[in-house]
């Protein structure tokens, strides 16, 4: 049986690299694969390709790792695309779009996937993906893309909006990641655990959870999660005591479900938890600012504790990873089938959501590629929270499409936390403020002079 071709774009992510080569090497099928490793960054793809290897040689198996640091070499006759970078990095992008906004009193927890961070980060991303669906469509175009950047909505949506004949999908690890912490919450196994979830990309809701029984029935869990929330026996603190995850607790008394993606994340899509003059709001509910730079910070540092140990290492440590991909390869490439979380066009999936935009449903897997599944309509007021986020990305994206600056500004003001926070000049300025610092990293036809308001 022939071996799959499995690219990295952006390998240079050496940790999740290393996450996803070592999931796919230990799956018999693929444990034969050409991983071919892309990366601008000679460094970091250098030491990719070191971990990659001695993956392959810890495990004993007969893959191939080459490295490229051109991106259509590294593409050409790929059966699958693993997409895995950031432009412009913590610095200076991540650093400019928490630091400017903050000079008008908006402060932010991750700023990758909405509010004017995640606008600046899906300006400066997208290009660069379509450069990707332009190289596939040359060199790989029945590729399978596997998508794991943010803002990772904006993307899939721009993607699907200019390329629509790239077979793609978005991948988080929000939905079985939440999962695991709830079940964790009620001191149940996960594998006792049944759920159906669906929505948009870190706003997608359990619309179902519940707990396998002795004789093989299901019991729902959420009076569980009420009463654990009121007694004060959740959240339980997680990996990381900045995020005790009581913004999702408290919007589950007020909307009836729980959300898949994490406090800190959900905090900044919505204009009540973050506000000026508000530190008990921000007490009360363990709001991380300024989340996303520290953990920037902390990767940065890990990656030069651990760049050293593996070099030196002859055998590396494989533990199994959360994430889909190896799961996605392996059922497209043996017809085994899987069921994941991914983010698809809407195309009537959830019908109460507007057609084209992207959405995150459940999608069966197998060798046909990529199948979601049909939801439906969701309750009404989740239907209207996701849509206050659809907005803002609805206008990034049509901005990308038909490069109309106005968009960029259009997004801004439609944004929760945003629109909470500061008033129409305040936003206008900002947003110029932001575009003239990230400079070259945005497109050309974002660029320019400040925008002038007629009188």
């Amino acid at each position: 049986m022939p071996h799959p071709k499995i690219t990295f774009i952006g390998a240079g992510s050496s940790v999740f690299m290393k996450n996803i080569v070592g999931d796919i090497l230990q799956r018999p099928a693929l444990a034969g694969a050409e991983i071919a490793l892309m990366d601008i960054n000679a460094e970091r793809l250098e030491m990719s390709e070191v971990i990659a290897r001695k993956l392959v040689q810890t495990l004993g198996v007969p893959a191939t790792v080459t490295s490229f640091s051109n991106q259509r070499e590294a593409l050409d006759g790929a059966d699958f695309v693993v997409v895995c970078f950031q432009i412009g990095g913590y610095q200076p992008s991540t650093v400019v779009d928490f630091e400017i906004p903050k000079k008008y009193g908006l402060r932010q927890t991750i700023a990758d996937t909405l509010g004017v961070g995640g606008i600046m980060r899906g300006l400066r991303t997208v290009p660069h993906l379509w450069s990707i669906c332009e190289d596939m469509l040359a060199v790989c175009p029945n590729a399978i893309m596997l998508q794991y950047v943010n803002p990772m909505a904006i993307n899939t949506w721009a993607i699907s909006a200019k390329y629509p004949t790239i077979k793609q999908v978005g991948l988080c690890h929000s939905v079985q990641g939440t999962a695991h912490e709830l079940a964790d919450d009620l001191g149940i196994p996960y594998e006792e655990i049944r759920y159906r979830a669906a929505g948009i990309n870190h706003m997608a809701f359990y619309l179902e959870f519940e707990h396998r029984q002795a004789d093989g029935s299901y019991r729902n869990l959420y009076p569980d999660l009420f009463a654990a929330y009121r007694e004060g026996r959740a959240p339980k603190p997680g990996w990381n005591p900045r995020c005790p995850n009581k913004v999702r607790y408290e919007m589950m008394t007020r909307l009836g479900y729980f959300v898949t993606e994490s406090s800190e994340h959900f905090s900044e899509y919505t204009p009540y938890f973050i506000k000026r003059g508000r530190e008990d709001l921000i007490e009360k509910f363990g709001i991380p600012l300024d989340e996303y730079p520290k953990r920037c910070i902390e990767q940065i540092e890990r990656w030069n504790a651990t760049a050293e140990e593996y070099r030196k290492a002859n055998r590396i440590e494989v533990k199994e990873s959360k994430e889909y991909a190896s799961a996605i390869v392996n059922a497209a490439w043996t017809g085994q089938p899987e069921v994941i979380y991914g983010n698809v066009r809407n195309t009537g999936l959830i019908t109460s959501l507007p057609e084209g935009c992207a959405v995150e449903v459940p999608c069966l897997v197998d060798r046909s590629g990529i199948q979601p599944t049909h939801i439906g309509t969701l309750p009404p007021q989740l239907t209207a929270m996701m849509r206050t986020n659809i907005n803002v990305q609805e206008l990034t994206v049509s901005a990308l499409m038909t490069e109309n600056k106005e968009h960029i500004y259009h997004a801004a003001m439609l944004d929760p936390h945003t629109a909470a926070e500061l008033d129409l000049d305040q936003i206008w300025a900002l947003v110029d403020e932001l575009i003239e610092a990230h400079g070259d990293w945005l497109p050309a036809w974002a660029r320019g002079p400040r925008r002038k308001v007629a009188a």
